[in-house]
């Protein structure tokens, strides 16, 4: 048993969530800058990260009712964020890149509509306790639920819900890079 080795999961300071257009080159390690196509989401509520591995088996039973074979069917892994800033990153990727009008980078617009969002490559910057970092790196993601409630509210901020889905790509949903910095 190592205590040094329990830690929590913190945003980096330089950011915790980012994305890119789908085919932007991988990151392969935990500390090598992300590629320029990456643009930082801003602030995550105080609620994190939430990793959601999901399985499903079959169970195979043989005469007399005994299990003799468990195989799995499904699987899915999902990463959900409460984003906090209104700008024009967060509202393409919760609304779509064809829905939002910027002027200078600076929000004009943004249409409601029910069209499918596309993929992106997504990286979650963590800071862990020691001087260790994560980088986890989603190859292909794509929100698919964004049925959290948004409210405009007195006293609460603005909160916008992304479930991202991740899909594989040569068998892989999601690669976790870990290193030490200081």
């Amino acid at each position: 048993m190592d205590s040094s080795k329990v830690s929590f999961g913190k945003p980096k300071a330089t950011g915790a969530v980012f994305v890119a257009p789908a085919g932007t080159e991988l990151p392969t390690d935990a500390t090598t800058p992300l590629a320029q196509a990456f643009k930082n989401l801003g602030y995550v509520s105080e609620d994190g990260l939430v990793e959601s591995i999901e399985t499903d088996t079959t169970d195979i039973t043989a005469w007399g009712g005994d299990t003799v074979l468990s195989g799995q069917s499904s699987f899915s892994a999902t990463y959900t964020v409460n984003l906090l800033e209104t700008n024009v990153e967060v509202m393409k990727l919760i609304y779509g890149d064809g829905n939002v009008t910027d002027q200078s980078g600076a929000l004009s617009s943004v249409k409601v509509t029910a069209d499918t969002l596309d993929r992106h490559v997504v990286v979650f910057e963590l800071a862990l306790t020691g001087g260790r970092v994560e980088r986890i790196v989603l190859p292909a993601a794509q929100i698919v639920d964004r049925s959290g409630e948004v409210n405009y509210t007195d006293g609460e901020a603005i909160v916008y819900p992304a479930a991202f889905k991740a899909y594989p790509v040569d068998h892989t949903y999601a690669t976790k890079y870990f290193a030490v910095t200081a």
